[in-house]
């Protein structure tokens, strides 16, 4: 077993698509832009909000200057910090895996491209953040993933080897960022990966259930 676990948030541990999903529509409706589909905004997440308006805009035949899409950013943060966890709940088995792990005292982190205000904020609505001994989120360093500073960053906290540690996660960036930290990696099925088959991303692991880490 691995020394050490780092966690992907969103589409890997948490199932957020729903309140994000909620977000970007308010967001639209803001502008008299919209609905999108719940389908159809899971497949944009993965490079943070702002991209994510910025394509389901450019979807609607809409694109905006970036002064407009500041305020549209802006409009969709202050309303998912308030949702956060409206409908979010843990991926399958994702809280009984942190549980075993946490009981064994094995060392648990979550690197995430999520603001670090808002990945905590959802960790403690879930009831998650007890298990978790580090969190890097996007903004916790100058570089996010797939930069391999953010989960060296981890591992360095957690007092493990990147090579004792394995890397949960579910897109390209999650592999990417392992790699180029030395870290095993392994990914989720049915995560957010832009459509990308799991099994193509080049993990060393596709997994369906968290309890296949153990």
């Amino acid at each position: 077993m691995p020394d050490a676990y780092l966690f992907d948030l969103d589409g890997t541990l948490v199932d957020t698509a729903p309140d994000l999903h909620q977000a970007l529509n308010h967001t639209l409706a803001s502008v008299s832009l919209g609905p999108v589909g719940l389908e159809l905004a899971r497949f944009w997440i993965g490079h943070g909000a702002r991209k994510m308006i910025s394509q389901s805009l450019e979807s609607l035949n809409s694109p905006v200057g970036e002064a407009d899409l500041d305020e549209l950013h802006q409009t969709f943060l202050d309303y998912y910090k308030a949702h956060i966890a409206d409908e979010s709940v843990p991926m399958n088995d994702a809280e009984q895996l942190l549980e075993r792990l946490a009981d064994e005292r094995t060392p648990l982190g979550v690197v995430t491209n999520k603001r670090y205000d808002l990945s905590l904020k959802l960790l403690r609505a879930l009831n998650l953040y007890r298990y978790i001994d580090v969190l890097v989120g996007g903004d916790t360093l100058q570089v996010s993933k797939p930069a391999a500073e953010v989960a060296l960053y981890a591992c360095n906290e957690l007092e493990v080897e990147p090579s004792d540690s394995l890397f949960v996660g579910d897109s390209v960036t999650d592999v990417q960022c392992a790699r180029a930290a030395g870290c095993k990696v392994a990914i989720i099925r049915n995560g957010y990966n832009q459509g990308v088959p799991a099994e193509s991303l080049g993990a060393d692991q596709v997994f369906d259930s968290f309890l296949e880490l153990l």
